[in-house]
């Protein structure tokens, strides 16, 4: 395995933890107003490690071009 796809599914993991702390939150919500800004930043930090594992994980993709 290479480091690239080691850090994807670092990532990937991550995503997923922060997916359940996304959930939760919007879940306690109903009672505690302020949870809603957790679950949205928790989401939205979820969005980003799954875009970041993404580039890790995926065969065949083009290494980044320095310019």
């Amino acid at each position: 395995m290479q480091q690239r796809q080691a850090l994807g599914l670092l990532f990937l993991f991550l995503a997923t933890c922060f997916l359940g702390i996304a959930i939760s939150a919007a879940r306690a919500a109903s009672e505690t107003p302020g949870a809603v800004v957790i679950a949205l930043a928790a989401a939205a930090l979820a969005a980003w490690l799954v875009s970041m594992s993404w580039r890790g994980l995926r065969r065949g993709g083009k290494k980044q071009q320095s310019r």
